[in-house]
C-alpha cells in the first residue's frame, strides 16, 4: 500500500488502514454493541438520534456545536484577554452540555456499520471522550478560580478533539457512514 497510482500514500492514511484492521479491538466492540444497539440504535431512538427524521446524519451538526464551542473557548483564551475568561467558562460548558447528545448520535450511527467502521468508531468515541474529560476539568478549574490551569486543560481536550474529528471525518466521507434519505442516492425521485 505504499503507493496508489503513483501518489505516496500519506502515514496517517496508513495508520487509520491498519486501525480498521486491527482485530485486537472486536473484544470489545462485541461486548458493547448490544448495549449500544439497545439504547442508542433502535426503535424511535435510532430513527430520531440517526437524523432520518432529518434526510441525513444528525451527528455532523451536533458535532458542530459541541467543537465549535470548545474551540471558541480556546480563542478566547489565547486572544481575549481575563476579561474573556467568562466567556470562555460560558463556552466550555455549552460543549459539554451537547456532548451527551452527539455522542448519542454518534453511537446511533455506529451501530449500523461494519466491522472495519466499528473499530474506528470505538477509537473515535475514546478520542472523544478523552477530550471530553479535559474539558471538564478545564470548567472545574475555571470554576474554582484557575482560569489558566483552565484553558491548559482545554488545550489538550482540543487536541484529543481534534484526532478524534479526524477519525470521524474518515468515517464520514472515506468510508461513507451515515445516515441520509435514499432520494439522495438517486435525485431523480424527487417529486417537486
Amino acid at each position: 500500500m505504499e503507493q496508489i497510482q503513483s501518489q505516496p500514500v500519506p502515514a496517517i492514511v496508513r495508520w487509520t488502514e491498519r486501525l480498521e484492521q486491527t482485530e485486537a479491538l472486536d473484544g470489545p466492540v462485541q461486548a458493547i454493541e448490544p448495549t449500544i444497539t439497545s439504547v442508542f440504535g433502535s426503535g424511535t431512538t435510532g430513527w430520531a438520534l440517526r437524523g432520518e427524521w432529518l434526510g441525513h446524519a444528525l451527528h455532523p451538526l451536533l458535532t458542530d456545536i459541541t467543537m465549535g464551542s470548545w474551540t471558541s473557548a480556546t480563542v478566547l483564551d489565547l486572544v481575549g484577554g481575563p476579561a474573556s475568561a467568562p466567556a470562555a467558562q460560558r463556552l466550555v460548558g455549552l460543549g459539554l452540555l451537547t456532548a451527551a447528545p452527539t455522542a448519542w448520535s454518534g453511537w446511533a450511527e455506529w451501530s449500523e456499520t461494519g466491522t472495519r467502521d466499528k473499530r474506528v468508531g470505538l477509537v473515535h468515541a475514546a478520542g472523544n471522550a478523552l477530550a471530553a474529560t479535559a474539558y471538564a476539568a478545564s470548567w472545574i478549574a475555571r470554576r474554582s478560580g484557575n482560569h489558566r490551569l483552565g484553558a491548559v486543560l482545554a488545550i489538550g481536550g482540543a487536541g484529543a478533539s481534534g484526532a478524534a474529528a479526524y477519525l470521524g471525518g474518515h468515517l464520514a466521507v472515506a468510508r461513507g457512514v451515515g445516515s441520509k434519505h435514499p432520494v439522495f442516492d438517486d435525485p431523480a425521485q424527487i417529486v417537486t
